[in-house]
């Protein structure tokens, strides 16, 4: 069991993990507060009309939340295609040893 621990292949399942997590949190806590931020500070940037009714702040929150499901979907994706590959080759590791 020790061994799979501090396999190769295992660090690096570990390690890909921890970028793919940390890119996609950058992305959207840079996303999130830079909207913030906005809201804050440019408030008349967010108040520009572009409709009789509509202001450009209102594309952007839903583009924030659009966004936030485009990553949790990209995230899936990638989850199931290659991290759930990897695991299950090192449960299949685990199995063959005992």
């Amino acid at each position: 069991m020790q061994s799979i621990l501090e396999s190769k292949q295992f660090k690096k399942l570990v390690t890909d993990r921890w970028k793919v997590s940390i890119m996609f949190t950058i992305i959207m806590l840079s996303v999130y507060f830079g909207f913030i931020l906005l809201i804050a500070f440019k408030k008349e940037l967010l108040a520009y009309k572009i409709g009789e009714h509509l202001t450009i702040g209102l594309p952007i929150g839903l583009g924030v939340i659009i966004l936030a499901w485009v990553l949790t979907g990209l995230y899936v994706r990638w989850a199931n295609t290659k991290y759930d590959q990897e695991v299950q080759s090192i449960k299949s590791q685990i199995t063959n040893l005992k």
